[in-house]
């Protein structure tokens, strides 16, 4: 916890400038329309949670030309306090979207999914925040309680025991967000942090993790922690905003022109940081280094490698929000996926 509580400091400056009342729909289209249902969600036992102030975030179905399985994990939380929404897909009328998760302070809308462990469709009965300590329900999660002892016990109904895993079109879950997850909607979110950016990335680089190769049976389905990049070059391509499209042509070259500049940074960054770690490495091998030695670094270097990946990802959101206002001005894209109308193909196509 007191890794999480330094965490927490270290990250003030940029919760202070971040986008504090962004819907869940507006940072959540990843822009993709599928015409063929995600899978079912495959079974999968939780890891034991690897310490104080980790959260589980359940797996799902990803889409790159194919679906790939993103294994469930414990994920340490951007700040204390808040909890995790998991992304769903939903039937948009012409194809099935995906909404990603999101973090903040009450859990909102993800799509009526029985995820498990706590996330069975609507709310969390995982654990709960009390001060600065996340408390965790032992009765759905799997929690060593002689190591992690804010733990309480309390015994869950599920009503749904579907593993469908989206909401609307032929087959789907039917649900429809409340009005209190309508309104967590509007509260203060963080998108998914650098872990769980780098955890996908790795999954959907897995071609065991696509469907195509596993049929619905991904080999891993969850990890006791996230998959973290130890050098530059493991890191996903650094992600380039959508183009700006504001109705002013000057302004969107404008901000187009900044994105250009933010994305050339970023990738600069990362080839100095990756020729700095190369040339300690071939120090080390001259100095023939013993192994604890070579570890002490490997570690260092993996965690300049988050640092630098979680300031690119701060970088992106800011400027986006500086962008922000001008866009405000042009028609909302639609935010709700339309839920009574019939899919053109459902996951039988997978078969």
């Amino acid at each position: 916890m007191r890794g999480l509580i330094y965490k927490r400091v270290s990250q003030l400056l940029f919760l202070a400038i971040s986008v504090l009342f962004v819907s869940a729909a507006s940072f959540a289209q990843i822009g993709v329309s599928v015409s063929i249902a995600p899978p079912e969600l495959p079974e999968y036992d939780q890891p034991i949670c690897p310490g104080d102030g980790y959260l589980w975030t359940p797996g799902y179905w990803a889409w790159d030309g194919d679906y790939y399985w993103v294994p469930g994990t414990w994920v340490e939380p951007p700040e204390i306090g808040y909890l995790w929404t998991p992304g769903y897909w939903g039937w948009g009328g012409n194809g099935f979207e995906f909404y990603n998760g999101y973090w903040g302070p009450t859990i909102g809308f993800y799509g009526g999914i029985n995820y498990g462990y706590g996330y069975y469709g609507h709310g969390y009965e995982g654990g709960r925040w009390q001060g600065n300590h996340f408390y965790y329900n032992t009765t759905v999660n799997h929690v060593d309680a002689s190591v992690v002892h804010n733990v309480y016990n309390d015994r869950v109904n599920v009503n749904v025991n579907s593993r469908v895993s989206y909401n609307g079109g032929n087959g789907g879950r039917n649900d429809r967000a409340s009005p209190q997850e309508e309104a967590a909607a509007h509260e203060r979110h963080v998108p998914p942090v650098a872990a769980q950016q780098q955890h996908a990335y790795n999954a959907r680089a897995n071609p065991q993790q696509h469907f195509a190769a596993n049929h619905g049976a991904p080999p891993v389905t969850a990890t006791s922690r996230a998959d973290l990049a130890a050098h530059p070059k493991e890191l996903p391509p650094v992600q380039r905003p959508a183009p700006p499209s504001t109705g002013n042509p000057k302004l969107d070259q404008k901000y187009q022109k900044q994105q250009d500049n933010v994305v050339a940074k970023q990738n600069q960054d990362r080839q100095k940081l990756q020729q700095r770690q190369d040339n300690q490495h071939q120090q080390l091998t001259r100095e023939n280094a013993p192994p604890q030695r070579m570890q002490q670094v490997e570690q260092q270097h993996q965690q300049q490698t988050q640092q630098l990946q979680q300031r690119h990802i701060q970088q992106t959101q800011q400027m986006q929000q500086r962008q922000q206002p001008q866009q405000r001005q042009q028609p909302q894209q639609r935010q709700q996926p339309q839920q009574r109308q019939q899919a053109p193909a459902n996951r039988d196509q997978h078969r």
